[in-house]
């Protein structure tokens, strides 16, 4: 899905789907089919356990916090892991790189600079995710995780998680365009383990999911884009706060402000937007961020506006 597009109304909604998107869907579809099967047919091992994060719909669903999670368990267990990337919507998509937590994230792609941040661990960015994988094993690595990826088949596999979001599913169920779903329904079953993402709700569950996981996203301090600040969220209860997010679904940023009786102003942008000083409501940028055992690629402050 396109850094500047935001994903169609009738995919998460009651809106009907256009009659134009079923013929494409039908061909999306059938492509998507021979892709995967002439991928799996030539899919490369590299000598070391892959396990691979996804998500069956266009957008964000909770893979890049997931990772971080599974990269930090699997450091507990003794493990030397890697992470490998596509660095989606980094400035040149072909250059392969590693990637450090203080790195560019126009040149290195946003969600590689927060996994390489948090974990310390090598982040491999490569449009071959199978050249990526063979970089982390050379350097020394005894298993790779990939962000994303899950469509990626020309990199054979020994894990496949996928991630769904909990609050939007999978939309109206039908496949790109008509819907969000960039492979059948179907494919869910073949995943070894399934996680549902229900952000900050600390209510919800996937009980009558046989098989799926719960997964909880929790977001307690803000710390300042300038300076080693770091402020409780709940120093902004009852107050007026501009929160900017560009996420895969906003809302549940915003949604997580609120369970702090935070006064939320929302600015939603696109997922992976590249802000500008003049691109937000507010007349200055946001001054601080969450900062949390989950990705947010998100600005939240107290502008006083």
């Amino acid at each position: 899905m396109s850094r500047a597009r935001r994903p169609p109304s009738w995919w998460f909604g009651d809106e009907a789907a256009p009659a134009w998107t079923g013929p494409l869907e039908s061909l999306y579809r059938s492509a998507s089919a021979r892709r995967r099967r002439v991928q799996q047919a030539r899919a490369k091992l590299v000598g070391i356990p892959v396990l691979v994060i996804g998500n069956l719909i266009a957008g964000g669903a909770g893979k890049t916090p997931l990772t971080i999670a599974v990269v930090e368990r699997l450091r507990e267990w003794g493990w030397h892991p890697g992470v490998a990337s596509r660095g989606y919507g980094r400035r040149d998509a072909q250059q392969a790189r590693w990637v450090e937590g203080g790195d560019d994230p126009a040149i290195a792609g946003d969600e590689p600079v927060v996994i390489a941040r948090r974990t310390k661990v090598p982040v491999r960015v490569d449009a071959r995710r199978v050249d990526a994988a063979a970089a982390l094993r050379d350097r020394g690595c005894d298993i790779v995780v990939c962000d994303d990826g899950l469509q990626h088949y020309a990199l054979a596999r020994d894990i496949e998680i996928e991630v769904i979001d909990g609050m939007r599913g999978y939309g109206n169920g039908r496949m790109i365009p008509a819907g969000p779903l960039r492979e059948p329904l179907e494919r869910a079953g073949l995943c070894d383990f399934r996680v549902r993402n229900l952000g900050s709700d600390a209510t919800g569950s996937s009980e009558n999911d046989f098989g799926v996981w719960p997964m909880h996203l929790v977001a307690q301090r803000a710390a300042a884009l300038r300076g080693p600040r770091v402020r409780s969220l709940g120093d902004f209860a009852g107050q007026r706060v501009h929160a900017v997010a560009g996420i895969g679904h906003p809302e549940r940023f915003f949604d997580t402000l609120r369970q702090h009786a935070i006064a939320v102003v929302p600015h939603a942008f696109p997922d992976h937007h590249a802000y500008a000083s003049t691109g937000t409501a507010c007349r200055s940028m946001p001054s601080c961020r969450p900062h949390s055992g989950s990705d947010w690629k998100t600005a939240c402050s107290n502008c006083g506006n």
